[in-house]
């Protein structure tokens, strides 16, 4: 790895740090919880939050499901749905979020787990006819966050470049700039 390219990560790092801390912050202050279901980011988004100091506070972990059958299985992701779409489709990201907020959810702590989904093709070629770098994140909101007033999850989809690692980091950061908005952090 060149000068530039060592630089270029770290600076990359540091921002992704920046987020997940500023995110937790957040959480921590309004009593939510995360918790990440990861598809091509296999672990990256945990990473990402547990990195910083303080982090149990908030975060409750990752369900590396990589495999279709482990979505389906664990996450509670519609099987005829993966079947006939397989797992890189906006509604496979939204069911993985909310699947992973449900699995995660502590009964004393209520409704207050926000799910985090990644799935996509990182490459290096297409996977069928999905492209390298189409992605889907997926965020499962609860009641009371940023003032919503019901659970809302959605998907969201990033054409990403670059190769295999480049597409898995930056998807990791994108999610977290997603939620960064999403909680209206980026207002402060």
């Amino acid at each position: 790895m060149s000068e530039s390219e060592n630089s270029s990560t770290a600076a990359s790092q540091s921002q992704c740090d920046e987020l997940a801390a500023a995110v937790l912050r957040y959480c921590e202050a309004n009593h939510f919880k995360i918790a990440a279901a990861e598809s091509l980011t296999g672990g990256l988004l945990a990473d990402a939050f547990v990195r910083i100091p303080g982090a149990s506070k908030v975060f409750l972990g990752s369900a590396v499901t990589y495999d279709i059958r482990a979505k389906a299985k664990i996450l509670s992701v519609n099987a005829d749905l993966l079947a006939r779409e397989g797992a890189v489709h906006p509604e496979v990201a939204r069911q993985m979020a909310a699947g992973t907020a449900q699995l995660y959810r502590q009964t004393e702590d209520g409704d207050c787990v926000i799910g985090l989904a990644t799935t996509g093709v990182a490459g290096p070629g297409p996977d069928g006819d999905k492209p390298a770098g189409l992605v889907y994140i997926g965020c499962s909101l609860p009641c009371g966050f940023n003032g919503i007033r019901a659970r809302q999850t959605a998907a969201y989809e990033l054409r990403l470049k670059g190769d295999r690692e480049a597409v898995r980091h930056e998807t990791v950061q994108c999610i977290l700039e997603k939620l960064r908005t999403l909680s209206a952090l980026s207002q402060e």
